[in-house]
């Protein structure tokens, strides 16, 4: 599929968030008589090609569910707010669906500079945090904070690991290694892990660029790193800065191999870059792999007219998993009490989308092992294809 190209993503994107805005109209249901769930999320901005999608994937999994009669005979109302990536209208947001919509829990999908704020708010009202689409922070490892759960794929420290014993595994020589990060807090602090890590690992750091969200011109960051010299680049960050980071290089003649996280728009990219020496890694299966859940999500997409690639659906998709095991457990009536306590004991099997299950348990927020795969443009086959199967990694 197409890639989806900037001025085109932030049309669809208002569309995508007036779409949502009549989807939550469609059930005008009073915390009464439906689960009663809120999502704010960058549905515009910078951050909006790789946030927005799950919240569309999780909307697509709710209709479905609604359609069908609901959980436990019971709609699900959803209220969805953009936030545009920005921390102040992340704050507004949670605040205004935590006091006057009194969702009964709350779904984020937007950069990490609008955690502390959302996390704030979720704290007065006592109402669980949902992660979906939003990475992953250390508070959902164990021990768990108690409000704090995360559905998605790519989370701090373990991610970084992964990622350099893949590097270290298939470089013919010495690294010398270059870093990117968004300027955004866990961004930021996880490729300063790497860093300090692959100096563990006999790696050789040349330099790390954090370039701001707002950044137009990735050159003088780019230059930066091929001044440097390095023959791996690893980005860790939201995916524009993670492949305009990578195009600026090769536009500079750098021929190294560059490698980072396999966020929802990987699939379509790596078929339009075509590159050999640019890898993904990441904790979801892609649609190239045809698996039958992959038909299933394919399928609902274009009966829903879906305005993302069904391959972007991924992580909402899951999230909507999640949320029809926590509130089937949840039983109704369902307060948001009864809600986090659900939470705290889930497994839920991902058909595939992962390469193993989600499992909560009071302590561990995030899942009990974390599997990684790593793909590729293959020039032999023009096409994508697995570089490194799945690795796992207990979760402790």
């Amino acid at each position: 599929m197409n890639a989806i190209r900037p001025g085109r993503n932030a049309m669809l994107a208002r569309a995508l968030a007036a779409a949502l805005a009549a989807a939550t109209l469609a059930y005008p249901a009073s915390a009464q008589d439906a689960y009663v769930i809120g999502v704010t999320g960058a549905l515009t901005g910078p951050a909006a090609g790789t946030n927005g999608p799950p919240i569309e994937g999780l909307r697509l999994y709710v209709d479905r569910l609604n359609a069908a009669g609901g959980i436990n005979g019971k709609k699900i109302q959803l209220t969805v707010l953009d936030d545009q990536g920005e921390p102040s209208k992340a704050a507004a947001n949670a605040k205004r669906l935590l006091t006057q919509d009194n969702v009964s829990l709350l779904v984020l999908s937007s950069l990490s500079s609008t955690f502390a704020p959302v996390i704030a708010e979720t704290r007065r009202a006592n109402v669980a945090l949902m992660l979906m689409g939003a990475v992953c922070p250390k508070e959902v490892y164990p021990p768990a904070d108690l409000l704090q759960f995360c559905t998605t794929a790519y989370a701090g420290g373990y991610d970084s690991r992964a990622t350099l014993a893949f590097i270290k595994e298939t470089a013919k020589e010495p690294v010398r290694i270059g870093f990117a990060a968004m300027a955004i807090p866990l961004s930021r602090g996880e490729i300063d892990y790497a860093e300090e890590q692959a100096k563990a690992m006999g790696m050789t750091p040349v330099d790390k660029e954090v370039i701001p969200p707002s950044t137009a011109d990735y050159t003088p960051f780019a230059t930066k790193l091929k001044d440097a010299n390095p023959n791996w680049i690893f980005s860790w960050a939201p995916w524009v800065t993670q492949v305009k980071t990578f195009e600026a290089l090769r536009r500079l003649g750098w021929e190294g191999d560059y490698i980072t996280w396999a966020h929802i728009e990987a699939e379509s990219e790596l078929a339009r870059l075509k590159d050999g020496k640019f890898y993904v890694i990441g904790a979801n299966s892609l649609f190239q792999d045809n698996l039958p859940i992959h038909k299933q999500i394919i399928e609902e997409a274009k009966k829903a007219n879906i305005r993302y690639p069904a391959e972007q659906m991924t992580e909402g998709w899951i999230g909507g998993l999640v949320l029809e095991a926590v509130l089937k457990a949840g039983g109704w009536p369902a307060d948001a009490a009864k809600i986090r306590a659900a939470m705290e004991n889930v497994k839920v099997d991902t058909q595939g989308l992962r390469g193993g299950a989600i499992e909560w348990s009071k302590d561990n927020h995030f899942r009990t092992r974390q599997y990684y795969r790593v793909y590729r443009w293959d020039p032999a086959k023009s096409a994508v294809a697995v570089t490194k199967d799945w690795v796992a990694y207990d979760v402790k």
